[in-house]
């Protein structure tokens, strides 16, 4: 292969890799309303959030800033989601707590 045909691969290669390198993830938390328990539940959810844009670069210097905000927005990912996972579960044990209290008053005593 000549060298221009393997410029050309590097560089589309590296395409996607610009668009999500100036972004990290963090977890964010949303409340809504159960139906089910008729009670205010919260759940997390990962939320994209741009930090930088890289602008113009040349050579290596390009493939380095890419390199390390694509590592950057790799690690976030993974953090804020075994964030997420952990939360989620607390929420889903809170609302079964609360869900099941409820259900307990409702129900008259004998």
């Amino acid at each position: 292969m000549t060298k221009g045909i393997l410029r050309r691969r590097a560089i589309f290669g590296l395409l996607p890799a610009l668009a999500l390198g100036a972004c990290v993830y963090v977890p964010r938390t949303v409340e809504f309303i159960d139906p089910e328990c008729k009670v205010v539940a919260r759940h997390m959810v990962l939320q994209e959030v741009q930090i930088a844009a890289i602008m113009g670069c040349a050579n290596e210097g390009c493939v380095t800033l890419v390199v390390a905000a694509a590592a950057t927005a790799a690690v976030s990912a993974v953090i804020s989601g075994s964030i997420v996972v952990a939360g989620n579960t607390v929420y889903w044990f809170e609302r079964r707590g609360q869900c099941r209290r409820q259900s307990r008053d409702t129900v008259p005593p004998e």
